[in-house]
C-alpha cells in the first residue's frame, strides 16, 4: 500500500480497523488513535523527533502496539488553501515512510488547518493545567483533533 487519497481510505479498511492520526512537526510527532468503531480519536503519545530512522522505528512500534491499520497525517495547508514548505515536508515524511522505512499500510492526508490553534484555545481554557503540561500534550491533542475530523468525515461519507 502507499499514499492514497483520503476519499479512498474507507475501501482499504476492514470493518473494525483502528486508525492513527499524526501531527507532524519540526520537533515532535503527535499521535492519536481511534477506537475500533472509528468514532472517537484519543491522544496517545508524542515522539521527540531525531533522525528519520529512529522516528520511523518509534512510529512503527506504536503502530504495532496499537494494532493500527492506516495512518491519517495532518497536512498543514495555509488559510488561503496554498500548500507551503510545511506541507512539502509532511508529504516527504509520508513518502519516506513508504519508500525508506517500507511502511505497507495505507497513508492518507487530512487538511489540518487551525487544528493546533483550536487545541491551544481549548487548553488555555483549562486553568488547572500547568503550562509545561499543556505543551507536552499539545501535539498529541492536535493529532486527536486531526483524526477526529477525519473520522467524522468518514462517517458522513
Amino acid at each position: 500500500m502507499a499514499i492514497i487519497d483520503f476519499a479512498d481510505l474507507p475501501q482499504h479498511l476492514s470493518a473494525r480497523a483502528r486508525l492513527m492520526g499524526l501531527d507532524f512537526g519540526d520537533k515532535t510527532i503527535g499521535m492519536a488513535v481511534s477506537d475500533r468503531d472509528r468514532s472517537v480519536a484519543s491522544p496517545v503519545d508524542t515522539i521527540r523527533r531525531s533522525k528519520f530512522t529512529a522516528d520511523a522505528q518509534a512510529l512503527a512500534q506504536a503502530i504495532e502496539d496499537r494494532a493500527v491499520k492506516a495512518l491519517v497525517i495532518g497536512l498543514p495547508v495555509g488559510l488561503n488553501g496554498v500548500e507551503g514548505k510545511r506541507c512539502q515536508a509532511t508529504r516527504q515524511f509520508a513518502r519516506n515512510l513508504v519508500q525508506e522505512a517500507g511502511y505497507s499500510l495505507p497513508i492518507a492526508f487530512w487538511d489540518e488547518r487551525l487544528s493546533t490553534a483550536a487545541v491551544e484555545r481549548l487548553l488555555s481554557d483549562e486553568a488547572e493545567m500547568a503550562s509545561h503540561k499543556q505543551k507536552q500534550h499539545l501535539d498529541q491533542m492536535a493529532a486527536a483533533y486531526i483524526l477526529q475530523g477525519a473520522l467524522d468525515a468518514m462517517r458522513r461519507g
